[in-house]
């Protein structure tokens, strides 16, 4: 993420455009999009989502107009947004930041929805990098190691970390772009990682990873059909959710979504993503994936279901939960603000 955010600004200062500072991005992206844009000197500004979930259109334009356009260095945007919502007015979006002069960095967070069904060129993106461990089976737990691919389009070729790997009639060789912003990782990275989510990537094949985007859309979709009645999903009225999609978890007065999280403990489940995205009050993130059947996919909707009732007929049950694990519910307040990170004897 940062590799593509640094390129924009390098390319904006090759043009002699260093004014353009501002990144803009949607209030339901994530956290890591505003952290990138300060690590390389850049401003975040937050765009609104409308009504429906998407990015407010009206709000894009007087942000990318007048005085104002001169300054925008790009738009950072997921599709499918963390709201599980294809980005309907995609081209429309894009096209009002590149008429502003700024680029378009599209987050591949989500691409295990798309992966084999589109292409993100041709969205019009200029950047875009791909979480290999979220699309392409690479680990990810304990902090890493993480990697993630980077492609671009031909305004940020020549910007590409260097060096890169290129075919010669001898065979291959390293080549740095003629801009590079050089080197962000010794050597070749976590090698590991990349052959791993190479091997993944030739064994199932195109067809494979289309059907990967396919079942993982389709499960989600199963799934939020199951317990949407008791668990109302945000922005849901009239759209079908790609391969995730967020609900509240505020079932009952005095209930809240972390206690719905600690009680999926008892049951052998561990707990969702859950307060993410930041705009949707009590958010709870389910994402599937591909590899579940159904009849995991209805053993866990069962689970959410009896929560549901538990939260109306015993709230308590909830609020004191997790109650079958070795250690009950830690004060993660205080562990946030007084952290012990050594051990003593």
């Amino acid at each position: 993420e940062l590799a593509g955010v640094l390129m924009i600004r390098a390319y904006h200062a090759s043009r002699g455009d260093a004014k353009r500072v501002r990144v803009l991005i949607p209030d339901s992206a994530h956290g890591t999009n505003p952290a990138s844009c300060a690590m390389a000197g850049l401003t975040a500004e937050t765009i609104p989502s409308d009504a429906s979930g998407g990015v407010d259109l009206a709000a894009l334009k007087a942000a990318c107009s007048g005085e104002a356009a001169a300054t925008v260095a790009g738009l950072m945007i997921t599709n499918p947004s963390t709201l599980g919502l294809f980005e309907r007015n995609i081209e429309r979006i894009v096209k009002i930041v590149h008429d502003a002069g700024g680029l378009v960095y599209g987050d591949g967070a989500n691409m295990n929805a798309l992966v084999g069904v589109l292409k993100p060129a041709e969205l019009g993106f200029d950047v875009m990098h791909f979480n290999l461990h979220k699309t392409f089976a690479t680990p990810h737990g304990g902090g890493g190691p993480g990697a993630g691919a980077v492609g671009v389009g031909a305004a940020l070729e020549d910007f590409l970390v260097g060096p890169v790997a290129v075919r010669t009639t001898e065979g291959y060789s390293f080549s740095v772009p003629k801009r590079s912003i050089g080197r962000l990782k010794a050597f070749h990275g976590n090698f590991g990682v990349l052959v791993r989510a190479y091997a993944y990537i030739r064994t199932l094949g195109a067809d494979g990873l289309r059907r990967v985007a396919e079942n993982a859309v389709l499960n989600a979709n199963y799934l939020r059909a199951l317990v949407e009645s008791a668990y109302p999903v945000a922005y849901g009225e009239g759209r079908r959710s790609m391969h995730e999609f967020v609900s509240s978890g505020e079932l009952a007065p005095g209930v809240h979504t972390l206690d719905v999280a600690k009680r999926l403990i008892d049951y052998g489940y561990h707990p969702p993503t859950i307060y993410f995205p930041l705009i949707v009050k009590e958010a709870l993130m389910v994402e599937p994936t591909e590899t579940e059947t159904k009849k995991t996919l209805d053993a866990f909707a069962e689970v959410l279901l009896k929560i549901a009732e538990e939260a109306k007929s015993d709230p308590d049950l909830l609020k004191n939960a997790p109650h079958d694990t070795p250690v009950g519910r830690l004060d993660e307040t205080a562990a946030a603000r007084k952290p012990v990170l050594r051990y003593r004897c």
